[in-house]
């Protein structure tokens, strides 16, 4: 789940840096630490914390920090399914609600209850009574438009799921795959909880209306859309409740998202049952509950805290509105209707 800089550019250079895959915190060439020295984190490929908070971690616990890139969250949460008899490190980060059943069910992780800061029991997990899993961030997935291109056009912009459909809006509106894209599946998981049973009917009809359906975010956001900085002819984009806040100048975002459309991600935390180092996995998870990481989040991985005291960076607390509602739909019922949802929206995106 990552959101956007004009943003492009910025997140390109973040992904750049996290996709190396295998990294070695505070490494000095020697090999890595023994195991009950060293700490190892299995994250997808969006992760990023400032080094200095890295370091921190490693001076304060006395562990050397290991992250292991390992895909997007669905190629991480089926990487740590696959290997839960031989973990790949001691804790994983990134595992959000649309596949975190699938993990639990697999028993991947293994029981912490950590301190949670204010505000953060909103996030838990439904369905994990053992504390598994910990809440770390928040996102939502929304349709966001370009204010600027509406105004232009003397076009009011659509607000809710229903006025996508609307004859008004016919070929202005790209959005990533559900079948490629973390994102798209939560936008295909918010059609699902706002029309039930005739979800893939929406799906017909916003077909028949001109949308178009790319692999991924960055082609989406960054290509398709006009505010995206390339040469875009589609003012609706499936992007983030955070997006608006990296579209500013003068003073003024010009885009927004539609908090009517949206669908709560969250990502967490988790010790890995059999980790060689399970006290350095939980300490890792309390770092991550931290203020100072906490704070970091927006700006490094684009994400908001789940610590409800933490201050935001300026421009977020201005223009980035979270939903007061957002859809969502229960992570069992996810788990279990995922690969049939997904047959069914290929079915009807492909006719």
């Amino acid at each position: 789940m990552r959101s956007i800089r004009v943003y492009g550019a910025a997140l390109a250079a973040a992904l750049l840096t996290a996709s190396a895959g295998c990294s070695l915190v505070g490494d000095d060439g020697g090999g890595e630490a023994p195991a009950s020295d060293r700490v190892v984190l299995v994250t997808h490929d969006s992760f990023g914390l400032p080094k200095p908070l890295e370091r921190r971690f490693e001076e304060e616990s006395g562990y050397d920090l290991v992250v292991r890139g390992s895909g997007d969250a669905g190629t991480l949460t089926n990487k740590l399914v696959l290997t839960q008899d031989d973990p790949l490190g001691d804790v994983a980060f990134g595992v959000d609600n649309t596949f975190a059943s699938r993990a639990l069910d697999a028993g991947v992780f293994t029981p912490y209850d950590a301190d949670l800061p204010a505000g953060a029991e909103q996030y838990r997990l439904p369905g994990d009574d053992d504390h598994e899993l910990t809440p770390v961030d928040d996102a939502s997935v929304c349709v966001n438009v370009d204010d600027t291109w509406f105004a232009d056009h003397d076009l009011a912009p659509p607000t809710t799921l229903d006025d996508l459909v609307d004859p008004a809006y016919r070929d202005l509106f790209v959005t990533p795959g559900a079948a490629t894209s973390s994102p798209g599946m939560a936008f295909l998981l918010a059609t699902i909880a706002a029309y039930g049973d005739g979800w893939q009917d929406w799906w017909a009809r916003l077909m028949d209306n001109g949308a178009k359906l790319v692999d991924g975010w960055s082609q989406a956001y960054e290509v398709d859309f006009t505010q995206g900085g390339g040469s875009g002819v589609r003012p609706i984009v499936l992007s983030y409740d955070s997006s608006p806040a990296f579209t500013v100048s003068g003073g003024r975002s010009s885009t927004s998202a539609l908090l009517d459309t949206c669908f709560r991600q969250v990502e967490y935390a988790g010790v890995l049952a059999g980790a060689q180092n399970p006290d350095g996995a939980r300490a890792l998870v309390d770092f991550l509950l931290t203020p100072e990481v906490q704070a970091a989040l927006p700006e490094s991985m684009y994400v908001f805290p789940v610590d409800s005291s933490v201050e935001l960076p300026q421009e977020w607390a201005r223009f980035a509105e979270q939903p007061t509602d957002p859809y969502q739909v229960d992570p069992a019922q996810v788990d279990e209707h995922r690969d049939e949802w997904l047959r069914e929206w290929s079915d009807v995106t492909s006719r």
